[in-house]
């Protein structure tokens, strides 16, 4: 170490030990003058393993969900979920991802981006500056490489991340109490409520959204299928961000409960719960998440069979309905998160469950790359497996690929110390080339 950053250090301690009294504020101040004066601009903080293995994890999860709709991000037409689901073993298949998968692990991923947030600026804080701005200019960089994974892909979350992260800046300040009454309201509809009010359930920038047996759908589905790469970018460019943004503030209201799990990973980040989770008794948790799963499981089933098997959206019933709807898929992530991390506290589990830490170190790269490969298996430009395969077999092919990507995330970060894309987000974040190759040990 510099011997100028020691004595640095130990003039900020000992001024720090002049004024302080209380023997725990001491410690924890001789903790934070050890990690600021070894931190420089661009830094890291030792990682916490379990965070990168849980977000490796929920990016296994959104591969099922992507693949299992084969990449289409909208409904299938009713003749190819015919195909699709020919025998039980495909209907297995399908319920298996709409059950444990869709809805929970995209959830899953917004608290982790969160969490990570509050990692970030804590850090930032930590090295003795403010991370805002720069975490600005962080999701600017995102939103360009989200709309360009968007043209393969409209499903692509990147851009609404990127979006909505502007609103976590001005609630890293804000207190714990405000940051969890929002969360409850936007877990509550209130977003989705509001919504209703002002439309009745009409779409709010479409005349005609990609609901199930739409014209729309099934012009979409026939782009995918016959149009070259240039039709898919050309239909992706503008269309395809319009159907996202109808689905994300609309009567749906995902991204309402995207920034509601960001503000639950930034909750989650204050209170060091990654970083003590071995000394928690979670056991109450575990139970809450079940009780809630299970309560809004049947009171959205009661609700969905007042309306019929018709049942449209555009009632207040409905919106009840939905709110439900996404109650359970929130009882769901919470239990996935927390038996997640019951496994992780044992030893033979966690090796197992680490497996998972390389290719969440790499989630965006891996994110990307998946959504490339997938349009290429299923669009028309590519190999033209559009709903051409049971969904038995595409559960099976997206196993593969998740094992791929895991063997090749670990044998990449071998040599190398980030992610291709990782890299190069994290360079254009502090406008500096960061060292990409690992060093070896002299």
């Amino acid at each position: 170490m510099n011997k100028y950053k020691i004595i640095s250090g130990f003039l900020i301690l000992l001024k720090n030990i002049v004024t302080t009294k209380d023997n725990d504020s001491l410690m924890n101040i001789i903790n934070q003058t050890i990690m600021t004066t070894n931190l420089k601009k661009g830094d890291s903080i030792q990682r916490i393993t379990i965070i990168d293995a849980l977000r490796g994890f929920a990016l296994a999860g959104i591969v099922f969900a992507h693949m299992l709709e084969n990449f289409l991000a909208a409904p299938l037409p009713q003749a190819v979920l015919d195909t699709m689901n020919q025998g039980v073993v495909d209907q297995i298949a399908s319920g298996f991802v709409d059950f444990l998968f869709r809805g929970k692990f995209f959830a899953l991923f917004s608290f982790l981006f969160g969490l990570s947030f509050f990692i970030q600026m804590d850090n930032g804080h930590k090295r003795g500056g403010y991370y805002g701005w720069r975490f600005l200019w962080r999701l600017i960089l995102l939103l360009s490489i989200g709309y360009i994974h968007s043209l393969f892909y409209r499903g692509d979350i990147l851009t609404i991340y990127a979006l909505i992260g502007l609103l976590l800046i001005p609630f890293y300040k804000i207190q714990n109490k405000w940051v969890l009454t929002l969360v409850t309201l936007l877990f509550l509809g209130i977003g989705r409520f509001v919504v209703f009010y002002f439309t009745s359930g009409n779409p709010l920038l479409l005349d005609e959204a990609l609901m199930p047996g739409s014209p729309a759908v099934e012009s979409y589905y026939i782009l995918l299928k016959e149009g070259s790469l240039g039709e898919v970018f050309a239909a992706n460019a503008i269309d395809g961000h319009l159907n996202k943004f109808e689905f994300q503030f609309g009567v749906f209201s995902r991204g309402y409960l995207t920034f509601a799990f960001f503000l639950l990973g930034l909750y989650v980040g204050r209170i060091g719960f990654f970083s003590r989770f071995k000394e928690i008794n979670l056991k109450k948790y575990w139970i809450s998440s079940l009780l809630l799963f299970l309560l809004s499981l049947v009171a959205m089933i009661m609700v969905f069979a007042n309306l019929g098997p018709e049942a449209e959206f555009n009632s207040w019933l409905a919106m009840v309905g939905l709110t439900f709807f996404d109650l359970m898929n929130l009882g769901m992530t919470l239990l996935i998160l927390i038996v997640f991390t019951l496994l992780y506290k044992r030893k033979k589990t966690e090796r197992l469950l680490s497996k998972f830490a390389p290719y969440g170190r790499m989630a965006l790269t891996n994110y990307v790359l998946q959504s490339v490969v997938g349009t290429f298996f299923f669009y028309g430009w590519g190999l033209n497996y559009l709903g051409e395969l049971r969904n038995s077999y595409v559960f099976l092919i997206a196993i593969g690929l998740i094992a791929i990507q895991m063997w090749l995330s670990r044998l990449w970060l071998k040599k190398f110390k980030y992610g291709p894309l990782e890299w190069l987000w994290r360079s254009a974040t502090f406008f500096k080339w960061f060292p990409l190759l690992k060093t070896r040990p002299v």
